[in-house]
């Protein structure tokens, strides 16, 4: 085996490759290992695509020196047939004279050896490798991350995109999650919650919101201690990013108010979170067990009069005063909509008056069980007993139902659904006539009033017998039209 040294061609070549590398290894964070090994690995590829796919080359990093030796490693033979592990007898005695056929030439080689084609391929497999090895650093450090806070510099612009420099990586802000108002410039300082870390992304991987609603519970740790120290809990979040928010709140401790530390010293503490914001309101809700509650304070500044539950439905029936409705209900709907995500229960508002117009309607509407006269005193006792008061209650219980109660078999309770639908038919034919009786009424109100401010219309017989005197007047010397004035114009 013959060794053939090189000529110390590569001294500067190796320097400033092993410079590079270490420079690419401290700028993106990867570990120099893994760039020599993809060195290694990409050299060894642009040999054999200079001297074949089966050339004998070895290609290593030699620690000691700081080089990175390439050795071709060929057979001396009479003819060779495979120049890549084979080299003929007078080529290899060019190189070196006294080495005999059977032996194995080893020739060192340097990158120009290669060629220009073979090198620029191994650099693109180096800064193939290199990203890949970045985009596994940012996944590895920031998978376990979605959820939190981060900071970072505005570092472009692009297409609605915000492209924004973290730590050692870089994060985009997508124009679905930014705030309309948000108005960011290069070099800007810029605060988002990371929601994904996406690996296959061909972009940047970490993803970043400002519209997300747990952005906002971060801006509350940040800025209340008590928040972070989990003493204060938000137990709920409801968001129109830029517009309004309402949160819930709690306190685990009976000596703090829970809205006050929030709040902060003359607001000092939710204005910096809605400076933050760019200028979204923030509603902060004190939270309760008590739906009712909860309910009535979520619809806060508006004051709720009467709140039903209706649990079958898990809705809310909410009663305000009349000039209260439209602070409850919010401009385009928001305050209600927001306080219904915000306790997770459909939320009906009603006005007073609407709702006593209803309290009424229902109560003429009603038809009390004593009005049934195929049921006894003692049926009716038994009826009402089991939450059948009215008619109505009657007709949406169940035929099991009703023959479970005492005294009231298959003839009785079909006796008595009977009469019911024929008393309800009745009440409401009776309800129908009234409400069109109420409607005329109306109406012929409205057309006295409007006759009454009419002018009162002539007839043409009138109107005849009033032009004859006209015609038969003779023009007074005060009803000749005046010459125009100098300043008139005649339009013709």
């Amino acid at each position: 085996m013959t060794v053939l040294p090189k000529e110390p061609q590569a001294k500067n070549v190796n320097f400033e490759l092993m410079e590079a590398m270490a420079q690419i290894a401290r700028e993106k964070s990867v570990d120099k290992s893994i760039l020599v090994e993809t060195l290694e690995a990409g050299l060894l590829s642009a040999g054999r695509k200079r001297f074949g796919p089966n050339a004998n080359i070895e290609v290593h990093f030699d620690n000691a020196s700081g080089r990175i030796v390439m050795q071709l490693k060929r057979v001396v033979v009479e003819d060779a047939d495979d120049l890549g592990l084979e080299v003929d007898l007078t080529e290899a005695r060019a190189i070196e004279p006294d080495i005999e056929i059977g032996k194995e030439l080893i020739q060192e080689l340097s990158l120009e050896d290669l060629g220009r084609n073979a090198i620029a391929a191994a650099k693109q497999v180096l800064v193939q490798r290199v990203r890949e090895a970045e985009r596994e650093r940012i996944y590895e450090d920031y998978h376990d991350r979605v959820g939190e806070m981060v900071r970072g510099t505005v570092q472009q612009v692009d297409r609605g995109n915000i492209y924004v420099k973290l730590d050692r990586s870089e994060g985009v802000l997508p124009p679905r999650e930014q705030i309309a108002r948000d108005r960011y410039h290069q070099g800007d300082h810029i605060k988002a919650y990371i929601i994904a870390v996406d690996k296959l992304a061909r972009g940047p991987q970490i993803i970043l919101s400002r519209t997300h609603p747990e952005f906002l519970r971060r801006l509350f740790e940040a800025e209340v201690p008590e928040v972070a120290e989990k003493i204060i809990e938000l137990k709920g979040i409801a968001r129109e990013p830029g517009s309004r928010a309402k949160v819930s709140v709690l306190s685990n401790d009976d000596k703090i108010d829970a809205v006050g530390a929030c709040v902060g010293i003359k607001g000092s503490r939710v204005q910096a979170i809605v400076r933050e914001l760019g200028g979204e309101k923030i509603d902060i809700v004190p939270f309760s067990q008590d739906p009712v509650v909860f309910v009535t304070r979520a619809l806060s500044p508006a004051k709720v009069l009467e709140a039903q539950v209706v649990e079958a439905e898990q809705k809310i029936l909410v009663t305000v005063a009349d000039d209260q409705l439209s602070l409850a209900i919010g401009k385009g709907g928001q305050n209600a909509r927001l306080a219904a995500k915000l306790t997770g229960w459909k939320i009906d508002l009603i006005s007073k008056s609407e709702r006593e117009r209803q309290r009424e309607f229902e109560r003429r509407v009603r038809i009390d069980i004593e009005e049934l006269e195929g049921a006894g005193p003692k049926l009716r006792e038994r009826l009402i007993r089991e939450g059948i008061e009215t008619v109505q209650d009657l007709l949406k219980t169940p035929l099991a139902e009703l023959l479970a109660i005492q005294g009231v078999g298959e003839k009785t309770a079909e006796k008595l659904l009977e009469e019911a639908k024929e008393l309800e038919v009745r009440r409401n034919q009776e309800m129908e006539q009234e409400a069109a009786r109420v409607a005329s009424e109306a109406a012929a109100a409205e057309a006295g009033a409007t006759g009454a401010a009419a002018p009162e219309t002539e007839s043409p017989e009138e109107q005849e017998t009033r032009k004859e005197p006209e015609a038969e007047a003779e023009p007074s010397p005060t009803d000749e039209t005046p010459p125009p004035s100098e300043g008139a114009r005649s339009e013709g």
